[in-house]
């Protein structure tokens, strides 16, 4: 995933970002307003790995339970859930989210440090509020103000304010105002930021290839105890 600023200059994500203040920023439009007013769904979660080292379905089911109370659900698209949405055509599945679901539940399987997948990127593309639920530090990716962290709220304070903001139109649009000044985009849309280009790249620069490191535990510097 790469963050551009409105000038479309890379700006991150890297590990000190310096994000405008979300009380600095200009509000959305009113017909991006009024758009967001249609939506009716609280929350949609597209999965298809049931087990994972997070106990993320568990969660999710947890967070629908309580929802129940305020006449909302978790819907769950896939073979963890009772919907299915072809990805075959994943754009009508991205459309859903940006007509319907006010919330996307981005839930990463394993609490890996700075560990942040399309799950993220589908949400802040298609216009849903990202619930996020993993190990990242997430402020690496977004400002402050414009997700929910399922870690860091119980399920009852999650719910409690997924449905303040439902309700709340005007202050829901606030976790909005970030998209007059930064856009997300996938690695592979631009050379400047394709993973392979940019190997080739490294390989290329004699001064980079010249350079050796030893490693004497190469598993303990992939896998350090504590990242997953």
């Amino acid at each position: 995933m790469t963050i551009r600023d409105k000038n479309k200059t890379i700006v991150g994500p890297k590990k000190e970002m310096h994000w405008l203040k979300l009380e600095d920023m200009e509000p959305i439009s009113e017909d991006f307003k009024r758009r967001l007013k249609t939506k009716t769904k609280a929350a949609a979660w597209f999965v298809s790995n049931c087990y994972s080292k997070s106990r993320r379905t568990a969660v999710a089911k947890q967070l629908d339970e309580e929802l129940k109370k305020y006449n909302y659900s978790v819907d769950i698209y896939g073979s963890c859930g009772t919907l299915s949405c072809s990805r075959d055509n994943d754009e009508s599945c991205n459309d859903l989210i940006k007509n319907d679901y006010y919330f996307y539940l981005s839930f990463e399987n394993s609490f890996s440090e700075d560990y942040a997948t399309e799950k993220l990127w589908r949400a802040l593309n298609y216009d849903a509020v990202p619930i996020v639920y993993g190990g990242a530090n997430y402020t690496r990716f977004m400002p402050d103000g414009i997700y929910l962290d399922a870690r860091k709220l119980s399920i009852q304070e999650l719910a409690a304010k997924m449905n303040e903001l439902i309700n709340d139109p005007d202050k829901y649009a606030e976790y909005f105002k970030w998209k007059n000044y930064y856009s997300y985009h996938r690695q592979h849309e631009s050379v400047d930021t394709e993973p392979y280009c940019l190997f080739c790249t490294h390989l290329n620069n004699e001064e980079m290839v010249k350079k050796t490191t030893i490693y004497e535990d190469f598993k303990r510097w992939w896998t350090p105890p504590g990242r997953c």
